[in-house]
């Protein structure tokens, strides 16, 4: 385990979680943000790349677990992006679509800022994210980023959003009460 919240645990993906990340990552209607949906065998490669990260880096994506069931509903983490030359430490996240709208990937990327600003001592974290794309925007908003610029990234415009450390309010999340928590459903 990486990460814990009062209800997730983030950790370290394995090719035993092909199947259940699957369900999120080839959900053409939780990823027509993207390319395209992803098939197996992308996932499979997926999988493998935040493994790689983890080796080189100590962090990459992991997968999002939730504590009551050991059920993987999605991913979150932190990863190297290269961002108009300079490398920016990105805010990811990618939750089933039956488990919207329940807070999970607002409380995951809360515990992975904390986790930059407070173990790794980095001062900004970012989140790149499509400009139509409301439901990511407002799980960055929620934990205190902004939109700082718009730019092609991957020839596609993406939103840069951004917190600096001195801009942060953060608390750790298992530290949060619940009527704190609560302000993070999306």
């Amino acid at each position: 385990m990486i990460l814990e919240t009062d209800r997730l645990l983030l950790r370290e993906m394995t090719l035993s979680d092909l199947d259940a990340l699957l369900l999120v990552l080839g959900d053409a209607e939780l990823m027509r943000y993207y390319p395209k949906p992803f098939d197996c065998e992308m996932v499979q490669k997926w999988i493998e790349r935040q493994r790689r990260n983890y080796a080189q880096h100590g962090m990459g994506l992991w997968a999002m677990v939730l504590k009551a069931t050991g059920e993987v509903i999605g991913d979150c983490g932190l990863i190297w992006q290269e961002v108009e030359g300079h490398q920016e430490l990105e805010i990811g996240y990618h939750v089933r679509r039956d488990q919207q709208m329940q807070g999970y990937a607002t409380e995951a990327a809360y515990a992975c800022q904390d986790y930059a600003f407070n173990v790794l001592g980095r001062d900004r974290v970012i989140s790149l994210i499509r400009p139509e794309n409301i439901p990511s925007r407002r799980v960055a908003q929620k934990n205190g980023l902004k939109v700082v610029k718009e730019i092609l990234w991957r020839d596609i415009p993406h939103y840069i959003y951004a917190v600096q450390r001195s801009e942060s309010k953060l608390l750790a999340t298992s530290n949060l009460s619940e009527a704190e928590k609560s302000k993070f459903k999306a």
